[in-house]
């Protein structure tokens, strides 16, 4: 058998147990992880990215956890470059690679072929579209890539800001295309009914806080990040940074992660939809 027919991969929407069904995966087909996950490559960032803990690995080999700093900027292209070797090191081992996660992007660079380019982070482009809201960035890529605007996640700023970043280098964004003949990935998708899912997101914040979620946060803005600037470390670290301004109640910050946390997981769901009917579901019950 070629080696390329036993590649795994675990994707759906946040907080619906990826993590746990890929290392019992692992287990079962002698695998390593190679996480796609574009929160979790940050060092210090554990509980409220929901990393996975050394006893949940069960001795599994995790592979993209911890791998660059608050204040790298780490591309897609990087995260591809990064992954594919980790990839070929696996299978070269004659171990399984199962990737696992819920950035659409980082899932993709593994089943669409797409020249991902690598262009440098303009801090001056950047400062200058940070200042325009989301809505009006997404209404320039419109205009200057309607294409790439009818795919991208029109409520993620960090995706449109880099999608226009791109095209002022580059004058377009690369088109994706699904790779053919790719009868050697498996691909698992997690299926979650919306109000079982609600409940797991609940359940979790609790779990995060009561771990010390509230100080990791503080850590972060220890490091002179400000409310902003946590956007891209997620909903979590930005909520609980206004509580810690004081600019919102705790009932507040609660609702809000919660509320971004379903508006994320169905966005997650969208992405997904192109890859459904190839999937095999996994239905989550509890």
């Amino acid at each position: 058998m070629n080696k390329l027919q036993s590649i795994f991969i675990v994707t759906g929407p946040t907080a619906s147990g990826k993590s746990d069904f890929a290392v019992e995966l692992a287990l079962k087909h002698d695998g390593e992880i190679i996480s796609a996950d574009s929160r979790q490559l940050y060092k210090g960032l554990d509980i409220g990215t929901g990393k996975i803990t050394k006893e949940e690995m069960k001795g599994v080999k995790h592979h993209m956890l911890d791998v660059c700093e608050l204040n790298d900027d780490f591309s897609v292209a990087t995260y591809k470059k990064m992954s594919q070797k980790i990839l070929h090191d696996i299978i070269n081992r004659n171990k399984t690679p199962i990737i696992c996660g819920g950035t659409g992007q980082y899932i993709d660079t593994f089943i669409v072929n797409q020249t991902i380019p690598e262009v440098a982070p303009n801090k001056k482009l950047r400062d200058y579209l940070e200042t325009k809201t989301t809505e009006e960035l997404y209404q320039e890529l419109l205009l200057k890539d309607e294409n790439r605007a009818k795919k991208i996640d029109k409520h993620n700023k960090v995706r449109i800001v880099r999608a226009l970043e791109i095209i002022d280098t580059l004058g377009y964004v690369p088109q994706q295309e699904i790779i053919k003949n790719n009868n050697h990935i498996t691909l698992y998708l997690m299926d979650i009914k919306r109000e079982l899912l609600r409940k797991k997101i609940t359940n979790r914040l609790e779990k995060r806080l009561k771990q010390g979620m509230i100080e990791e946060v503080k850590e972060v803005l220890n490091k002179g990040y400000n409310v902003t600037e946590c956007k891209k470390f997620g909903i979590e670290y930005v909520a609980i940074a206004k509580l810690l301004r004081n600019e919102i109640t705790e009932e507040d910050m609660k609702n809000e992660i919660i509320t971004h946390s379903m508006q994320y997981a169905k966005r997650q769901q969208t992405w997904n939809k192109k890859y459904k009917e190839k999937a095999i579901l996994i239905e989550v019950l509890q």
